[in-house]
């Protein structure tokens, strides 16, 4: 799971994001990868992003994790703008990039993450997670 933010109070972001997922039924945080400041990507005019990663263990099904994630960004003042949202600032943004080995393929969720291979800091974290965690 990706968690960033580039608006506020972005250390607070994340953890409260990192506490709410360690708090999600049926889930468990094995692992949290380094925080690292990267530059925003896309056309919009914004602030530098802190980005982690964290490894979550779930019997969650992916749309109720998505489910969840929706509702914690919600919880830190994320308002979702269609016209703005691809590249638009966040206060909170969490994405799940990997499930195992898993591919799903749905209207709203696509695992692994369509932008895994072009973001060079989620690739960093993810190695950074299997050192830890194997």
């Amino acid at each position: 799971m990706a968690l960033g933010s580039n608006m506020g109070d972005r250390e607070a972001h994340l953890a409260h994001a990192r506490a709410r997922l360690a708090r999600l039924p049926e889930t468990r945080l094995l692992a949290a990868s380094g925080v690292e400041e990267t530059a925003p990507l896309g056309p919009v005019p914004q602030g530098p992003y802190l980005n982690q990663m964290v490894l979550l263990e779930t019997m969650l099904a992916p749309a109720e994790l998505l489910a969840y994630c929706l509702a914690i960004e919600a919880e830190r003042g994320r308002v979702r703008h269609v016209q703005l949202e691809r590249w638009g600032p966040r206060t909170l943004d969490l994405d799940i990039v990997r499930w195992g080995e898993r591919t799903v393929r749905e209207a709203d969720l696509v695992i692994p993450h369509p932008e895994l291979p072009s973001r060079d800091f989620w690739r960093r974290e993810m190695a950074e997670l299997e050192e830890f965690h194997g």
